[in-house]
């Protein structure tokens, strides 16, 4: 989509600090980190939000658990906390689904 940032950091229009980059996926930390990492993980497909996700998209959606594990697992981090906030009232600023990878620090239940 051509006015999402993410789908411009992605192509390489817009800076980002680039952590991971396959076919299907690019991860950058996040430039207000709430962690020492915090990493969003994108699908290089647009989806905006977990609503418009098609069956056709059940594999990509699911390879950002598995691709999430591996950043972590190269990154050292073994304690991590994922997070998908969908929809404005719950903090998706960007309409883009992302993974947050939160690592580095103790957090507590429940968030926010």
């Amino acid at each position: 989509m051509k006015d999402c940032i993410f789908c411009k950091i992605a192509a390489g229009d817009i800076p980002g600090e680039k952590v991971y980059e396959d076919e299907n996926y690019y991860a950058f930390n996040d430039v207000n980190p709430q962690a020492p990492y915090h990493i969003l993980l994108i699908p290089k497909k647009h989806i905006a939000k977990i609503a418009e996700i098609k069956e056709d998209d059940k594999e990509l959606i699911g390879g950002l658990f598995t691709t999430a594990a591996k950043i972590c697992e190269e990154k050292s981090l073994l304690d991590y906390r994922l997070v998908i906030n969908n929809g404005e009232g719950v903090g998706q600023s960007v309409f883009h689904i992302h993974l947050h990878i939160f690592s580095g620090r103790p957090m507590t239940w429940p968030p926010g």
